[in-house]
């Protein structure tokens, strides 16, 4: 956490949403998901614009994916609970876009998030550059078998007091299963369908 500080580390959140019912019925097994964010200042707040990212992305992102998969880890029982996987940044307004994705888009962050978690899958994403207080929809999918339609889920998370103007919001998501009642089939089930569906149709 020494390290984590020195970095720039502000605040750590970690929340847990626990899905009893959808739908009017319940679930057959309850679904956890979980965030944990880590509000930390922008390496880059005082780089002139187009400057290299490199060197801070290197120091800063492996030290956050350790820090956040093991609260995601915690709070959610362990490796072998966690099916699904996804990550997030936000900027505050007074960085670049690219400084979000410098802290989650590269190995540095992305590789240890999927060794620590156990997982295969390219992680889905969500960034963008906000003021502090808002909202962020972050989407999960099966972290071994990313085409896994029953895994396609969504976490919202409020980011309450941050990001601020030069600080970067970055978030992983976990869930111990898939999405409530999954009925949609999926790829290996699904019969061939391309736009000859649509004959004798008027769209």
């Amino acid at each position: 956490m020494a390290r984590a500080t020195a970095l720039g580390l502000r605040r750590l959140l970690t929340t847990v949403d626990e899905v009893l019912a959808e739908g009017g019925a319940p679930s057959e097994s309850s679904l956890r998901q979980a965030s944990a964010i880590a509000v930390v200042r922008n390496p880059w707040i005082d780089d002139a614009p187009l400057a290299d990212l490199s060197a801070a992305t290197a120091e800063v992102a492996p030290v956050l994916a350790k820090l956040l998969t093991d609260r995601l880890l915690a709070a959610l029982g362990g490796v072998d609970a966690i099916e699904a996987y996804g990550k997030a940044a936000v900027v505050g307004l007074g960085g670049e876009l690219e400084h979000a994705g410098a802290l989650i888009h590269t190995p540095y962050f992305g590789n240890l998030m999927r060794e620590f978690l156990d997982g295969t899958s390219i992680i889905c994403f969500s960034d963008t550059r906000a003021d502090a207080g808002s909202d962020l929809r972050v989407p999960l999918w099966h972290k071994r078998q990313a085409a896994t339609r029953s895994h396609y889920q969504s976490l919202d998370v409020h980011l309450a007091d941050a990001p601020h103007r030069d600080e970067i919001a970055v978030i992983a998501v976990a869930s111990t299963g898939a999405r409530p009642h999954p009925r949609i089939g999926d790829r290996t089930t699904d019969a061939p369908v391309d736009s000859s569906v649509l004959k004798g149709l008027e769209v």
